[in-house]
C-alpha cells in the first residue's frame, strides 16, 4: 500500500504540474476566461460522471493512467486552446477519480493515505505555474513525463494484482438518514473553496525571501495541512479533528495582520479536506468514485464567483464566521460517523 500511495501521490503532483505548465506556458489564449472555466469545469464538474463510470468499470489504475495520457495529448492541441483546456481537464479529472478510488479501496478505513494522496497537487500546480515558461521551452519534457507515469500505472496494475482491491458492487444508495450528512459535506467543500478564493489566507509579504520561496510557503502549508488532517483524523477521530482545526482556524483568522498566524490558519483549514472525502466515501461505500466526484463538483461551485470576476475581501470576523459555519456543517456531515 505504501508503494501505491507513493506512486499515485507523485503522479498527482506531476499531473497538476503538467496542467499548470500547459495552461500558463503554452496556450495562446483568445479568451483566457473561457479556457479557465472550461478547464476547471471538465477537471472538477466532470469528475462526478467520471466517478460513476470508474466505479462501474472497476479498473482504477488504468482509468488514472488514461487521465495521464489525456493530459499528454492536450500538449498536441495547443493550436486550439479551448480544446486543449477541455482534454487536459478531462485527463486531470480521470486521474483524480481513478487514483482516489484506488487509495480509498486500500486504505483500510483510514484517512491518512487519502491525505497523502490529495496533498501534492497544490505543490505541483505551483511549480508548474512558476516554471511554466521554462518547462514549455523544453516542450517534450512534460508530455513525455505524463506518458511515463501512464506506463508506470499500467505496469503496477499488471504486475501487482495482489496489491489491488476490486471496487464494491456499484450502489449509489445512501444509508437511512444519509442524505442530509452528504449534503452538509458538499456545502463544507463549497465553503472551503469559496473562502480559498478570497483574501482570507493571503499571507505575507515576506520581503527577506526570494519570490519563489515566499510563494511556496503558503502552498506548503496548504499541502501539509491536507496530509496532516488524514493522520490526525485516524489518531483522534474526524469529529475531534474537525472541531479542533476549524475552531482554532476561526480564532487565528481574527488576526490577519500576522502572516504567521494566517499561514497557521491556512494549514488548519485544509486539515478538513481528507475528512470530507473520507466521510463521503463511507456514506457511499459502493460508489467511492461518485462520492469523490460529488465533492470535486462542490469545489467548482465554490469557485464560481471567482470565475465570474468577483473578488472578495471580507472583514476578519466574517472570515472567522465562515470557518465556524464550515465546522457546523462538517459536524452535521459526520452525524453518521458518530452513529
Amino acid at each position: 500500500m505504501k508503494t501505491k500511495v507513493f506512486i499515485l501521490s507523485l503522479t498527482h503532483a506531476a499531473v497538476d504540474l503538467a496542467c499548470a505548465a500547459l495552461f500558463f506556458g503554452l496556450l495562446q489564449y483568445e479568451n483566457v476566461w473561457l479556457c479557465m472555466v472550461l478547464y476547471n469545469a471538465f477537471a472538477f464538474l466532470m469528475q462526478l460522471p467520471l466517478g460513476v463510470l470508474a466505479d462501474r468499470l472497476d479498473r482504477n489504475l488504468p482509468f488514472a493512467a488514461a487521465g495521464c495520457g489525456l493530459v499528454a495529448a492536450a500538449f498536441a492541441l495547443t493550436s486550439c486552446p479551448w480544446l486543449a483546456a477541455v482534454i487536459a481537464g478531462l485527463g486531470n479529472g480521470a486521474f483524480h477519480v481513478g487514483g482516489g478510488i484506488e487509495i480509498l479501496n486500500g486504505s483500510e478505513q483510514k484517512a491518512g493515505p487519502l491525505g497523502i494522496f490529495v496533498s501534492p497537487g497544490a505543490v505541483g500546480l505551483y511549480i508548474g505555474t512558476f516554471y511554466a515558461r521554462f518547462l514549455t521551452e523544453h516542450t517534450f519534457i512534460v508530455p513525455l513525463s505524463m506518458l511515463l507515469f501512464c506506463m508506470l500505472l499500467l505496469w503496477y496494475h499488471r504486475r501487482r494484482p495482489e496489491k489491488l482491491l476490486s471496487n464494491a458492487e456499484f450502489s449509489a444508495a445512501l444509508p437511512k438518514g444519509g442524505a442530509l450528512p452528504l449534503a452538509a459535506l458538499f456545502l463544507v467543500v463549497v465553503l472551503r473553496s469559496f473562502l480559498g478564493t478570497t483574501d482570507a489566507f493571503r499571507a505575507g509579504p515576506f520581503p527577506s525571501l526570494p519570490p519563489v520561496l515566499a510563494g511556496l510557503i503558503p502552498v506548503l502549508c496548504l499541502a501539509l495541512g491536507k496530509a496532516a488532517g488524514g493522520f490526525v483524523c485516524d489518531a483522534v477521530g474526524p469529529r475531534v479533528t474537525g472541531i479542533a482545526s476549524l475552531a482554532l482556524c476561526a480564532l487565528l483568522l481574527l488576526f490577519p495582520a500576522s502572516p504567521y498566524l494566517t499561514l497557521a490558519a491556512l494549514f488548519l483549514f485544509n486539515m478538513t479536506m481528507p475528512i470530507t472525502l473520507y466521510a463521503s466515501a463511507r456514506l457511499l461505500p459502493g460508489a467511492k468514485g461518485t462520492a469523490f466526484g460529488l465533492l470535486t463538483a462542490a469545489l467548482f461551485m465554490g469557485c464560481v464567483p471567482y470565475f465570474m470576476g468577483v473578488r472578495m475581501s471580507a472583514p476578519a470576523f466574517a472570515n472567522a464566521l465562515l470557518a465556524i459555519l464550515s465546522l457546523g456543517l462538517l459536524l452535521a456531515g459526520l452525524k453518521k460517523e458518530r452513529a
